[in-house]
């Protein structure tokens, strides 16, 4: 396999994506990360493009990469003018950036339509505006915007425009599915078409607007190109870019490209979640290689064969990309997800005892009702205890109920609840003040359970979620509540179902209390 280097555009052209909006110290931050992980190139903004982009470059001249280049992003210069008076020509190279990657017209209509020039004077403006920032010192990278709709209308002056770049000295020719709507078959095809043209290398910036950008990116590879862009986690506009998180493993497991270390590699699920996070928006669980479900197995036949050998439907061991294997319980579940969990959860059991029989069957029942437990397994895992008789409750509740008063229009809501339980023979009953039924109910369990059981003081609710399940009953439809606990170590889901809002959520919060009882 020829070598690739990976340019990530994420700081740029992912942050174009909607809803995505990074601070300097949010882009330093993936910066840093990039490097760590093994990215050859980062492409940062357009300076001159905002004052943001700007105080960017300055600031990352103070932090030290080991491993990539820093990438200005910028155009071919303004036909009214020349390279050398062109601003934002200038804003690349004064950047500090080693390395510039600007984009130019590689299709006629853009030509014409957008930059109102001539043919000819399109393919000057390419050339000199590379030379230009050659002669300035810089490594050079085109993009040939909408190379391939370019292609496909006027092959012959795509290729010109790929000659210009050449000219000027570029060091990779960057064929752009700017639209997202190249199919493979033509990646493949246009590119061995125009490789016997050209003497410079090839790079591939692919969109998804079609879900071929990694498709289309790896076939560029496999037909010589030596640069692929992408952002992490798929990050664009429209549809998004190819996602280095896919393509990564893909170059190095399934084509053999080294592009990363083994260790790199295996921080990849971890990258991916990182900038999920400085982003501020939720993974998606069904991506490939680092999604949460990526290697979940659900059915009870997928399960039995894991167990046996996991490469029976698992396509590399998640462990390569720092991800994990998980087994989720639900109306599909047989013994063999049964045996899976109980070993995670560190239960011995005998696969003949005929209590599992019965587990399974209240497992069905309960996926019936509403129950999930891929997102509450502290649940499970105490379901599964008490049918299995291996674990008793730690309180028994006599009685709650919750008070909402308002008095007055705009007044606040007034939420007080009472709690009677009783706890190794002794009866307590005790009320609490609340922002909310869930809020009032805790407080009150709280000021009884505490006392016995200390190690609940360190923990406290980080989510609560609702589902209505049944819609179409209206108010009179089940819901679902899933709690998100954590003591500052671990964290843990517990759900509850009901048509009563506050009987679901006290089922939720209950097996929270119980679950951190039982873990100490």
């Amino acid at each position: 396999m020829h070598d690739v280097k990976i340019f990530d555009t994420t700081l740029r052209d992912g942050q174009q994506g909607k809803g995505i909006s990074f601070t300097v110290e949010d882009k330093i931050k993936i910066a840093k990360l990039l490097d760590a992980n093994g990215v050859s190139y980062i492409e940062g903004g357009w300076p001159g493009a905002s004052p943001k982009v700007e105080a960017f470059f300055k600031e990352i001249k103070n932090v030290e990469l080991k491993n990539a280049k820093m990438v200005a992003f910028g155009s071919t210069r303004r036909a009214s003018n020349s390279a050398e008076e062109d601003v934002f020509l200038n804003k690349i190279v004064q950047s500090g950036a080693p390395v510039a990657c600007i984009f130019g017209k590689s299709w006629d209509l853009h030509v014409h339509e957008a930059l109102k020039i001539s043919l000819e004077e399109n393919l000057d403006v390419i050339e000199s505006s590379i030379a230009y920032l050659k002669k300035s010192g810089l490594e050079v990278f085109f993009d040939a915007e909408h190379f391939f709709d370019g292609y496909k209308r006027n092959p012959e002056y795509a290729i010109k425009c790929l000659q210009a770049a050449e000219a000027g000295g570029a060091e990779v020719l960057v064929l752009c599915d700017t639209n997202g709507g190249t199919m493979p078959f033509e990646v493949s095809e246009i590119i061995e078409a125009i490789k016997p043209q050209l003497s410079t290398a090839l790079g591939i910036h692919a969109h998804n607007d079609c879900e071929l950008a990694v498709a289309n990116s790896l076939t560029a590879v496999k037909h010589g190109a030596v640069q692929v862009q992408g952002t992490i986690n798929g990050f664009g506009e429209r549809c998004g870019n190819a996602n280095l998180c896919s393509i990564i493993p893909s170059l190095k497991l399934k084509m053999g490209a080294d592009i990363v270390s083994d260790e790199q590699l295996q921080a990849l699920s971890s990258l991916s979640h990182h900038v999920y996070e400085i982003a501020n928006l939720s993974p998606i669980d069904s991506q490939a290689y680092v999604g949460k479900n990526a290697f979940a197995h659900k059915g009870g036949v997928h399960v039995s064969a894991i167990l046996k050998n996991p490469e029976t439907y698992e396509h590399i061991r998640p462990e390569l990309v720092g991800n994990k294997q998980e087994v989720t319980i639900s109306d599909q579940s047989g013994l063999s997800n049964l045996i899976y969990k109980a070993e995670k959860f560190g239960i011995e059991i005998d696969p003949k005892d005929p209590k599992l029989k019965s587990l399974v069957q209240r497992t069905k029942e309960l996926e019936k009702m509403g129950f999930t437990f891929e997102e509450g397994e502290a649940s499970f895992e105490l379901l599964m205890r008490r049918k299995l008789g291996l674990f008793d409750r730690s309180f028994e509740l006599l009685g709650f109920r919750v008070i909402d008063e308002k008095r007055g229009h705009d007044e606040e809501v007034i939420v007080e609840a009472t709690v009677k339980v009783d706890v190794n023979g002794t009866i307590y009953h005790t009320a609490a003040e609340g922002e909310g039924p869930v809020d009032a109910l805790n407080k009150a369990l709280r000021k009884v359970l505490e006392v016995h059981f200390p190690q609940l003081s360190s923990t406290f609710l980080t989510d609560y979620k609702v589902r209505v399940l049944n819609s179409e009953k209206g108010t009179s439809s089940n819901v679902r509540v899933l709690i998100e606990t954590t003591d500052g170590k671990k964290t843990w889901g517990t759900l509850g179902v009901s048509a009563n809002l506050i009987e679901a959520t006290w089922k939720a919060l209950i097996d929270a209390i119980e679950y951190k009882i039982l873990k100490g």
